[in-house]
């Protein structure tokens, strides 16, 4: 009998949770030649704030330094969710699917900022129009779907970037983050399920009500991200999940950008705490739930517009504040460069 013939059968997180368990870190060497170059441009140590932050993290998850933003992708993930049938969304659902139209047309706002950042965008339709289970009554995918969809958000890569940029686009999808975060953090529902695309009153109030009677159903499973994910989650949350996953393992910088990002990215969060260095977060939402997301995952955001779209707008505006940060690392002259006396201090 072969030696492994008792060994417990695979399961179908196992491979995932051992990437999460093995996960490449930081070019410290790259790091440190762009901090060395830092000191030496022109200005005070420290004097451009955030943005010699934001050259020293590129180069730390590139290896390259100077570090470089040449083709950057703005990634779009949508999906359709059963439980939008329960009025937790002003809109109909199928405005998902002419989000995604319009998208293509050029006429939605992501179409517009990512042009304007000199970005590309792909659209992921993650079976739009065939909206997954409802959460409060069953589990949004088994756990087999789950990895299969992880897998293909994982694909994302496929055509090569070097700094990617994460939007959702789906009807009733604040519902899902927020269930996620009550699933992964505890509270209160209320603290976490806000107005997404503009429900209040009553509606707002049967919203938290539909968030916490989804959480009430997942028992033990609540210590398992991957099965919360599974169980609470959607499609575009799992397949948002595996391009963040799979950009950390190809060393590509990443932009998280509002609630629902954030709650695809808590997931691995809770698997590993290290697991989202690779990640910045480009804007604060004005979904509620989303600042108090960000500071369990101990993230400060570029931008705080009171921006509430989604479609991944907040992360491509700070495309261009990432952009002007390694502009002005490899173009600013060094002191010596310039004939400028240093600090006699």
């Amino acid at each position: 009998m072969p030696h492994d013939a008792c060994a417990a059968p695979k399961q179908p997180f196992d491979d995932i949770r051992a990437l999460l368990h093995d996960l490449p870190g930081r070019d410290e060497e790259a790091s440190a030649r762009t901090a060395w170059r830092e000191s030496q441009l022109i200005k005070p140590p420290g004097a451009l704030g955030r943005l010699e932050d934001i050259s020293n993290w590129l180069s730390a998850w590139t290896g390259k330094s100077p570090p470089q933003v040449t083709r950057p992708i703005v990634a779009v993930f949508a999906g359709d969710h059963g439980v939008a049938a329960r009025g937790v969304s002003a809109y109909p659902q199928e405005v998902t699917r002419q989000m995604i139209d319009a998208m293509a047309a050029g006429g939605a706002a992501i179409s517009v900022l990512a042009q304007q950042a000199g970005a590309g965008l792909k659209v992921y339709d993650l079976a739009v129009g065939k909206p997954t289970p409802d959460i409060v009554e069953a589990d949004a995918m088994s756990e087999q779907e789950c990895v299969a969809t992880m897998a293909y958000g994982m694909e994302v890569l496929a055509e090569g970037t070097d700094l990617l940029v994460l939007g959702e686009v789906g009807i009733g999808n604040t519902t899902i983050a927020a269930a996620l975060a009550l699933a992964l953090y505890g509270g209160e529902a209320g603290a976490w399920t806000g107005p997404g695309t503009g429900v209040e009153g009553k509606a707002l109030a049967a919203k938290r009500e539909v968030v916490e009677a989804a959480v009430a159903r997942l028992g033990e499973d609540r210590d398992d991200p991957l099965k919360v994910l599974a169980r609470v989650g959607g499609r575009e949350f799992a397949a948002m999940a595996g391009a963040i996953l799979a950009a950390r393992l190809q060393r590509v910088p990443v932009v998280l950008d509002g609630f629902m990002v954030a709650a695809a990215a808590a997931v691995l969060h809770r698997m590993n705490p290290e697991a989202l260095d690779h990640c910045i977060v480009g804007h604060v939402s004005a979904e509620p739930g989303h600042r108090a997301l960000l500071a369990r995952l101990g993230k400060k955001p570029i931008l705080d517009l009171g921006m509430a779209l989604g479609e991944g707008t907040g992360a491509a505006l700070a495309v261009q504040i990432i952009k002007s940060a390694v502009a002005c690392h490899a173009g600013m002259a060094t002191f010596a460069e310039a004939g400028v006396a240093g600090p006699s201090l």
